[in-house]
């Protein structure tokens, strides 16, 4: 099972009441992925795996139970509403050969510049991405070169300039595994993530 990360995959709420007790809520994953959260203390250790799974620990006694989305709501409505929106990945794909949206990739740039417009705060980091045709330097070149041009239309659009990171990675992180010198679409790709 891989470790979730607390602010996306897995988030567990604490509600003290008082000094004397606290509740553990593992909240469903996002992606709909499995995680789990095992609670710890000189008692023992109690293990939560399901959604809405919850454990209450007071002073010198640990209990699970199963809560659910409505008590959640209600009990950690606060806290709840204090959590930053979650991230958003965004995949746009290249011409062969160059830095040239797809048709289709132009028209989903209209709904990354939305999103970054409506979040407060927002960072965004550019990743650009090649095939494996041509050399490794020459892939690395255009790979950066892609995330420079997005984050030059997105700042053109309206995004400040130190809201965002553009890097490359060349050939290195193939969406589509291939053998050299293969043309594969989907590896010429620029990945956008907003947060």
């Amino acid at each position: 099972m891989n470790k979730p990360t607390i602010s996306v995959a897995l988030a567990a709420l604490l509600a003290l009441a008082g000094c004397a007790s606290e509740r553990i809520v593992l909240l469903p994953a996002a992606d709909g992925r499995p995680s789990a959260v095992v609670v710890r203390d000189a008692g023992g250790e109690i293990r939560l795996d399901k959604p809405y799974a919850a454990a209450k620990r007071s002073v010198g006694a640990n209990s699970a139970y199963q809560s659910s989305a409505e008590e959640v709501t209600e009990r950690f409505a606060q806290a709840l509403g204090a959590q930053p929106p979650r991230p958003s990945s965004y995949v746009l794909y290249f011409e062969a050969g160059g830095n040239v949206l797809t048709p289709e990739s132009q028209a989903a740039l209209a709904n990354i510049r939305k999103e970054i417009a409506e979040r407060p705060a927002s960072e965004v980091m550019v990743i650009g991405h090649t095939d494996r045709v041509g050399s490794v330097d020459g892939n690395d070149k255009l790979s950066k070169k892609r995330a420079e041009s997005l984050r030059d239309l997105l700042i053109e659009s309206g995004v400040a300039a130190d809201k965002m990171e553009a890097v490359g990675r060349g050939e290195r992180d193939p969406l589509v595994p291939t053998d050299d010198e293969v043309d594969e679409p989907k590896n010429r790709r620029v990945e956008i993530s907003v947060r």
